[in-house]
């Protein structure tokens, strides 16, 4: 008896083979962040409602990392000088003897500012 319940028992949807081959048939688009959040703008929603744009986190109280100019590292030590960080004692050896041109690319690309006076 327990045989003939099991084939009369209608499979899952997800496991027809008819299933599959309709949804291969359409290309998936996806959504970048920005468009969601621009389409939920569109959108008149109730004042109680969370969405993306409406969430507002608070101020960390950890203190941000700091990564090496050079390698990226987690970095431990700055440059008095050149005020750029470096991880270890290789990379410090290569920051010396940095240009000054280049030590001011490298602080203007991690948005410092400039190493004058």
């Amino acid at each position: 008896m327990s045989s003939d319940s099991q084939t009369t028992e209608q499979k899952p949807v997800f496991k027809s083979t008819s299933w599959f081959s309709s949804r291969q048939s359409k290309k998936r688009t996806w959504k970048g962040l920005k468009q969601i959040i621009s389409s939920e703008k569109a959108l008149p929603w109730p004042e109680n409602v969370v969405h993306y744009s409406s969430i507002n986190a608070p101020p960390s109280f950890k203190p941000p990392e700091k990564f090496s100019d050079l390698s990226g590292l987690s970095a431990n030590y700055t440059d008095p000088q050149s005020r750029l960080r470096y991880a270890n004692k290789d990379e410090y050896a290569t920051l010396i003897d940095l240009p000054m041109d280049i030590t001011a690319g490298y602080l203007a690309l991690r948005g410092a500012t400039s190493i004058v006076g």
